[in-house]
């Protein structure tokens, strides 16, 4: 398994956004220039997490982001899945192993592995990174 440096820099995006919501609304700019993140990637980023109900944007002179929900109900499952997609196996060696004993049993051990690590970044709140 590999964590993206996108899903990377989003953790750190949150996490900044979370320190700092008693601003109501964060500068993309202070977190770029705060972790040394391209500007254009971060906002990239920063739209991805609005689409997936993390955040809100507000548009203008006066805008930027917010937490769209408290930092004890964003997981880093949540966060992880809005970045890189749905956290599942893409092996079928069943198939290429043309129903062979050996693929039925490795994409068992994956799912099982996937599952375990779906369930530990369930569990895992962006609150608790922020202490």
């Amino acid at each position: 398994m590999r964590i993206s440096r996108s899903t990377s820099y989003a953790i750190l995006a949150l996490g900044y956004i979370a320190e700092h919501k008693e601003k109501k609304i964060v500068l993309s700019q202070d977190i770029a220039r705060k972790y040394d993140i391209p500007l254009e990637y971060l906002l990239k980023l920063l739209q991805q997490l609005v689409k997936a109900n993390i955040l809100h944007s507000k548009r203008g002179p006066h805008g930027g982001f917010s937490l769209a929900k408290s930092p004890q109900n964003v997981t880093i499952l949540q966060i992880i899945e809005a970045i890189e997609g749905p956290f599942v196996s893409h092996s079928n060696l069943f198939d290429q192993a043309a129903g062979e004993k050996i693929g039925a049993q490795v994409d068992k051990i994956y799912g099982k592995a996937i599952d375990q690590a779906k369930a530990v970044f369930q569990k895992a709140k962006l609150s608790t990174l922020i202490k």
